[in-house]
């Protein structure tokens, strides 16, 4: 059985991922969506540290299965992670390389070790934040517009305006750190068209297998389907049965 632990991106929950979930688990797989701390005080480390504990969580519920004995310790996750996500998911997978078999940006921000937000997104956007949080005095970013992710039907904008959430300034500031190991772990970055940031181009940089999809940034939202399915494929788990 594949595992996906599927980590939403800034601003957002696991309700982020609530259309993509049951096509997985139609499709035979499991999946853990970690609820990150949003805190003031909250930083980068401390979410890689909650999706650590996810990815531990998969290893205590495979040692039960059967499979896990035969394969001598269990399977391997595919680790996905949703734009500022992209930074947690690959130090998360860096510190267990052991538990993650492959690592899947959607639409997510990856660099080099020493990387952040603020260091890889482009002047405007820091400056916008900046501005948002009063020059940095303020601990928590206020929410943007859902159309600003890109979803524009009115039910799914009420429906996201009710649950974004403000987001640490220090998730954003703070930069990663990597002893390397995450090179090792396949990689693909999924950027939706048309695109809003160099996801592909940052995908790449990666060394990651780069896929398109159509549909706005908040593609799990507004193209679920189409996101299964590429999410799928990339772990070899099965195929995503037809909406009825």
């Amino acid at each position: 059985m594949t595992t996906f632990v599927l980590v939403c991106g800034a601003w957002h929950g696991p309700w982020a991922w609530h259309r993509v979930v049951p096509l997985l688990e139609r499709a035979g797989a499991r999946t853990i969506i970690p609820d990150l701390t949003y805190t003031p005080g909250t930083g980068l480390d401390d979410h890689v540290q909650q999706v650590i504990a996810a990815l531990a969580a998969t290893e205590a519920e495979a040692a039960t299965e059967a499979e896990a004995a035969t394969a001598g310790g269990g399977e391997r996750v595919v680790l996905v992670g949703h734009s500022y996500a992209g930074l947690v998911v690959r130090q998360a997978a860096d510190l267990r390389p052991d538990r993650v078999g492959h690592v899947v940006l959607v639409d997510g921000w990856a660099g080099p070790d020493g990387s952040s937000m603020f260091t890889l997104a482009p002047d405007a956007f820091v400056q916008a934040i900046r501005a948002a949080t009063n020059g940095g005095n303020d601990k928590l970013i206020p929410p943007p517009a859902p159309e600003l992710f890109g979803i524009t039907d009115p039910a799914d904008t009420a429906w996201l305006a009710q649950r974004l959430r403000p987001q640490p300034l220090r998730t954003f500031t703070d930069r990663t750190h990597f002893t390397g190991a995450v090179d090792g772990i396949p990689g693909t970055a999924i950027y939706c068209r048309p695109q809003t940031f160099p996801f592909e181009r940052l995908g790449r940089a990666a060394g990651y297998r780069t896929i398109p999809v159509d549909g706005p940034h908040d593609v799990m939202l507004s193209a679920p389907e189409s996101l299964a399915r590429l999410l799928l494929a990339e772990a070899g788990a099965g195929a995503v049965a037809e909406t009825p």
